[in-house]
């Protein structure tokens, strides 16, 4: 298994831990988790697969 691979699962859970604290202190319903969830998904998504050019 790839080290940037388990480097970006890492991240995105203390990523969702952060956002679960964020959620609660601005009160966000689960379409805005899921909305900054899905925009965080794909970032990582791209930025992995720029490591590989």
């Amino acid at each position: 298994m790839d080290s940037g691979l388990i480097l970006l699962v890492f991240l995105a859970l203390l990523f969702a831990w952060g956002l679960n604290r964020v959620r609660r202190a601005f009160r966000l319903g689960a379409v805005g988790y899921a909305g900054i969830m899905i925009v965080f998904v794909l970032v990582m998504l791209l930025l992995w697969g720029q490591t590989f050019r």
